[in-house]
């Protein structure tokens, strides 16, 4: 999993964040700068901006824009430097390319005082360049498949966990320890509970568990992205994969939310999932019986295709072999339920999960096949009404918290109640005005609350009032929704004000990918919603920055661009190939990587261990692509997600 304590510390902003003070003098003559652009493109009617960045101020720099055939199609003098970028570099010049509108493949050129050329980039239509990174994060949740019902792909996938069909529920785990992620007892089955069909599903991140949380916001946003757009031909087929698996998850009375665990103990014996360094296919071939306790077979740490690791999200653990059981929970994973069977659910879990029913409920509604929206929009209704909304204490994320440390939950009710809302009225469903009713009353409680956040894993506000405001009718309410997305969108625009490469989020932080699209995708709701494109080059900015226009000239979305991860933290990619369209974190506080270490059984990536992006870090922030670096390389079903959701709307 991708948080520890140190996420939790970063997320309080424990860390001191932005670069030293930097004075320079001007450029030498005949310096050398970099380049940096969005290098997927930029569509024909959009701001467009790339950056210089240099040693020191180059203001007697020019640039021209030059076609494939070498032409000028277009020139200039650079810009004043924004800021510096850290002590290496001193100067961050951007480069205003909006007038280059004809459709084709460019580069750009930098002279006089400092020399620099670009990547190549493409200036096109919104769906030429959009649509095909649309289609590929989809086949990143192909890739992430589990159970019978994989694709076999460019990775080969096979099937995998396969008992996951006859798990075993277990008592919610107890964890302690400085990063609250040791556990702190024995697992313990759950009596008169199970076994359970939890087959298939998507991995979560890097590694094999699978988080009903993460999910749901992955399968809102797909559905969302399908009901809007269509999608790509294989949309449909991924999100009807999803939705299989979270119905599994709802059994009408326990919501279960999560399969496997991350940490393994020495201390109770048991190892997990964090802890070997495979195939997912290799843990059906584990010769271990089932059951706690079972002395039938030993599990070998020599096994093909395994291999023992120091989990690759925390400090080495010592490679201790121990008889029997360690495997025990590899090869047959455990199951744990957000709450006892009939009692009230954690109320993030319940808005996003109900939200996700709702959405297939309208999707059917709008194939004309009534019996399954109904039968979805039950789902829905009866999840959202278990949400524990009094007394709620911690949400259940994940187990342990620490991995996803959510607090709010308000917003996610709202966007399970709109979601039901737009389902009731497309099947004439009466409970809708209740639901409108409903919705409403969460908005204003989310508005109520401190401190706020944009749209990322931990908060689904944006995508609940966009869908919200036009239910409401001119009610006062929808003014303040609309302020609210105003509020989210100028939260990063004041952020921004202080980045020299116009980007609103801190590279200090978790996160930094998915919350530059997040942002990007918030800028087209608020356009689409209220006409205005005020933040529209604010959004388009975010999306550049993303792929490939800051400091480190990368890329955050594997295949997108001239450069992007080549050795991410995902077992899969690592032992069978690149999966094409995964989003990884990107940069991040400089702290996290103290303590990373290559995974037993891991193939070395990069294979002369060269950092090729040292020369941009800063003291406070880091990008390192390599498979070690869990903090920045790891990529996640949530990231893609909000990508997905970014990509769509800009076409």
């Amino acid at each position: 999993m991708r948080r520890s304590l140190l996420a939790i510390a970063l997320l309080a902003g424990t860390l001191v964040t932005g670069p030293a003070a930097v004075t320079a003098g001007p450029a030498p003559a005949g310096a050398t700068g970099h380049i940096r652009v969005d290098q997927v493109g930029y569509a024909t009617g959009e701001a467009k901006r790339a950056y210089l960045m240099t040693a020191a101020p180059a203001g007697d720099a020019r640039f021209a824009v030059l076609d494939q055939r070498g032409r000028t199609v277009h020139s200039g003098r650079i810009e004043a430097s924004a800021g510096a970028w850290s002590a290496a570099y001193g100067a961050v010049h951007p480069i205003d390319l909006t007038a280059v509108r004809t459709p084709g493949v460019y580069r750009l050129r930098v002279s006089g005082g400092v020399r620099a050329e670009s990547p190549v980039f493409r200036v096109d239509s919104p769906k030429r360049l959009f649509a095909p990174l649309l289609a590929d994060t989809v086949n990143f949740f192909q890739v992430q498949r589990d159970g019978a019902d994989v694709i076999p792909g460019e990775l080969d996938r096979k099937p995998s966990h396969l008992t996951d069909r006859r798990a075993t529920v277990y008592e919610p785990p107890v964890f302690t320890g400085d990063g609250g992620d040791v556990p702190a007892a024995p697992l313990q089955p759950r009596a008169g509970a199970g076994p359970v069909d939890v087959e298939g599903g998507w991995f979560d991140a890097g590694d094999f568990v699978k988080f009903t949380h993460a999910s749901a916001y992955a399968l809102t946003q797909l559905l969302y992205v399908q009901r809007e757009t269509g999608g790509p031909r294989t949309l449909r087929g991924e999100t009807a994969f999803g939705l299989r698996w979270l119905d599994k998850m709802w059994d009408g009375r326990t919501l279960y939310v999560q399969v496997g665990i991350g940490t393994g103990s020495e201390e109770f014996g048991f190892l997990g999932d964090h802890d070997v360094w495979r195939l997912p296919e290799a843990d059906d071939a584990l010769e271990i019986g089932p059951g706690a306790g079972s002395t039938r077979g030993w599990a070998r740490s020599d096994q093909p295709g395994l291999s023992r690791q120091p989990g690759p999200k925390r400090a080495e653990r010592a490679n201790k072999q121990s008889p029997g059981d360690e495997y025990q929970f590899i090869k047959y994973r455990p199951v744990f339920p957000a709450a006892p069977a009939g009692e009230k659910v954690s109320p993030n879990l319940a808005g996003r999960v109900s939200a996700a029913f709702a959405l297939a409920a309208q999707l059917a509604a709008e194939r004309g096949d009534k019996a399954a929206a109904r039968r979805w929009l039950a789902e829905g209704a009866s999840l959202y009404g278990q949400a524990r909304t009094t007394d709620v204490g911690e949400l259940v994320t994940a187990f342990p918290h620490a991995y996803y440390p959510e607090d709010s939950w308000q917003d996610d009710m709202e966007l399970g109640a709109t979601q039901l809302a737009l389902a009731a009225r497309a099947l004439g469903d009466p409970r809708a005005g209740r639901w409108v009713r409903e919705a409403a009353g969460w908005a204003r409680a989310y508005l109520d609350t401190q401190p706020w956040d944009t749209l990322n894993l931990y908060d689904t506000s944006a995508l609940a009032h966009a869908d919200l405001v036009p239910l409401l009718r001119g009610d006062a309410l929808a003014g303040e929704l609309v302020a609210d997305l105003r509020r989210q969108l100028d939260s990063g625009v004041a952020a921004a004000a202080d980045h020299p490469f116009g980007h609103a989020v801190d590279v200090t932080q978790f996160d930094a990918a998915t919350r530059s699209f997040g942002y990007a995708a918030t800028a087209h709701l608020y356009r689409d919603l209220t006409g205005s494109r005020e933040y529209d080059a604010f959004g388009t900015r975010q999306r550049n920055f993303a792929l490939g226009a800051n400091a480190w000239g990368t890329s955050l979305m594997i295949g997108a661009g001239t450069t992007y991860p080549q050795c991410p933290q995902h077992q899969v990619a690592n032992l069978a190939g690149l999966p094409r369209g995964a989003v990884v974190n990107g940069p991040n506080g400089a702290e996290n990587f103290e303590f990373i270490g290559i995974p037993d059984g891991a193939n070395a990536c990069p294979a002369d261990g060269i950092n090729r992006f040292a020369a941009y870090d800063r003291p406070d922030a880091r990008y390192l692509d390599d498979v070690r670096a869990w903090p920045s390389s790891e990529p996640a079903i949530d990231f893609t997600a909000t990508a997905a959701l970014a990509f769509a709307l800009s076409e």
